[in-house]
């Protein structure tokens, strides 16, 4: 190796953790290396639902409508139904906005689902394509897909790594101050650092648990040939057979998921096989064009032992994997990346010591633990329920077994997929930056949220007069808001800040609805819109921003 290149951030993977991690970076001007060894981003749809809190932190970063505009068809329903076949009877159906729709409803909405964004449903193979096309506008970002990552070793001042293009040529000598592996859930950078999982897995289920053939397809017929109305995802429940599709372009391409009884014979199924599966469960014979096929196991709810280890950090699934129950794998995995940017931008611009890193792991491991969970709960909902011998009977049996099928699925459709409480409601308490106030913690439960600015939570949302977005007005790095008609000084809080050499921004909003919200006149956001601290007065600004930096240990709450 006759070259070396030296950056800030080396960064192993290029799924959705690493790429917003180099989008997080490249806004900060911190140089990072991402490295994949796939050719490009991903060619399989992957996950397919981005929660509201994801699309706020993509509207953070200023492209979450041209994430609305990708996948689907502006108009094409987004709804979640349930049949006997997918062209058979319909058993239940959530029906929600379209892309088109949704950023009007949204300023409608208030209570649980008051927020910037609304859900979109959108393959992640679309959601990687823009990630991957934002980080390569920042001058700061050098992304080298068909590269991997040999070998890495943390000296105690940096990281010295060798990466490699995986056709050959010359390894390539890397100096880094940190590494992040984001690297998938067989991560070469766990496995180096000897990290176990913890956690559970191995859950058998009559769906959502043990092996699962997906098979990414053309299906032209799919829609002229099937009675009911369109929905973006379609789950078949019958006594024969438990699968789900979801709609990748709305027009012909689809991920469809099924099943299967035996794992070992899974692996040997061919084409033929799954045309064969893809029929019994549409309903009839239609003809599919295979894109691919590959097995994979649901049943996970594991959570790494350590997120961090030196100078090396993990996320996304080298750290947790899920049941894809709620699409909480790929949306955790971006907060994970969202946590971990500011913090290595303010350590490495000098704004704040090594010690503000270790929050990370202390953050974000009970946040995955808290969201594997959540996703059991939805796989145990769906995949333990059973589907009666007569569910498809033309007969009174038949229509009563319908009847109850569809009143429980049509409560489980509410329970997986209207979730404000595990968007929204993730929260930081215990986190040694986070400036508790000796306030109640809001309840965490999965289907309602109650919006609160109690520190260490989602700042409350509310859309202004003149129709912004609060978080609109949000600095991208530090902001403390001054709210009501009667806000106190800010001033200590803004010399403490510039003697930090940190980047906050004082936003007024005098109308008394935003201060009767937050239940403080003062509230200091963090970069990634999380509340650090909330107040009456200026008086413990040193303090407050000490511990939100990690300055200082334990000072005293302000």
């Amino acid at each position: 190796m006759t070259s070396v290149l030296k950056t800030d951030v080396l960064i192993a993977g290029g799924g959705p953790c690493g790429l917003m991690l180099a989008n997080e970076l490249g806004r900060r001007n911190i140089r990072c290396l991402l490295v994949d060894p796939k050719p490009g981003t991903a060619f399989n749809p992957q996950a397919n639902a981005t929660q509201a809190r994801t699309m706020e932190h993509f509207r953070r970063l200023g492209f979450a409508q041209e994430i609305r505009s990708m996948g689907l068809p502006p108009d094409h329903p987004t709804d979640i139904a349930y049949l006997t076949r997918f062209a058979g009877t319909e058993l239940a159906r959530l029906r929600l906005p379209t892309a088109a729709a949704a950023p009007q409803a949204i300023k409608t909405m208030s209570g649980s689902w008051s927020a910037a964004e609304l859900p979109h449903r959108v393959s992640q193979k679309f959601v990687e394509v823009k990630l991957r096309e934002q980080a390569q506008r920042l001058a700061s970002v050098d992304v080298r897909y068909g590269w991997q990552l040999k070998s890495f070793a943390d000296n105690g001042s940096g990281i010295e790594a060798v990466v490699q293009a995986v056709d050959g040529g010359e390894p390539l000598a890397v100096q880094a101050a940190y590494l992040m592996g984001a690297d998938g859930a067989r991560s070469f950078v766990r496995q180096q650092l000897g990290i176990a999982w913890g956690g559970a897995t191995g859950f058998k289920r009559k769906f959502m648990g043990g092996k699962m053939l997906a098979v990414y397809l053309k299906a032209p017929d799919f829609y002229a040939r099937n009675p009911n109305d369109r929905a973006w995802m379609y789950v078949v429940v019958n006594p024969q057979l438990r699968a789900f599709i979801m709609s990748v372009d709305g027009v012909s391409e689809f991920a469809f998921h099924i099943q299967m009884a035996d794992d070992a014979a899974t692996e040997a199924l061919s084409e033929a096989d799954a045309r064969r599966l893809f029929s019994q469960a549409y309903g009839q014979d239609i003809q599919i064009e295979i894109l691919s096929m590959a097995t994979w196991l649901a049943g996970h709810a594991l959570v790494a032992e350590s997120f961090q280890r030196g100078r090396v950090f993990l996320g996304g699934d080298a750290v947790h994997l899920f049941t894809p129950t709620g699409g909480l794998g790929y949306n955790t995995a971006v907060e994970d990346a969202v946590n971990l940017g500011w913090k290595l931008a303010a350590v490495l611009q000098g704004q704040a010591p090594p010690a503000l890193l270790d929050s990370y792991e202390a953050e974000r491991r009970p946040l995955a633990v808290r969201n594997t969970g959540y996703a059991r709960q939805f796989a145990d909902s769906i995949g333990l329920f059973d589907a009666a011998p007569e569910l498809e009977d033309a007969s009174p049996a038949g229509e009563q077994a319908r009847a109850s099928a569809s009143e429980y699925l049509n409560g489980h459709a509410r329970r997986e997929f209207n979730i404000p409480g595990v968007t929204f409601g993730g929260r930081y308490d215990g986190s040694p930056v986070i400036v508790v106030d000796g306030t109640s913690l809001p309840p965490d439960a999965p289907n309602s949220y109650t919006p609160s600015a109690c520190p260490g939570g989602r700042p409350p949302h509310a859309w202004l007069a003149d129709g912004r977005s609060l978080y609109d007005t949000f600095n991208f790095e530090w902001t403390l808001l001054a709210l009501g008609p009667d806000a106190p000084d800010t001033q200590a809080f803004e010399q403490t800040a510039r003697a930090l050499g940190v980047d906050l921004r004082v936003v007024r909003h005098a109308a008394p609805d935003l201060a009767k919200l937050y239940e403080a006149p003062l509230a200091l956001i963090r970069p990634d819109q999380i509340v650090a601290w909330r107040g009456r007065n200026d008086r413990s600004a040193c303090d407050v921003l000490a511990q939100a930096l990690a300055k200082v240990p334990h000072p005293s709450p302000g």
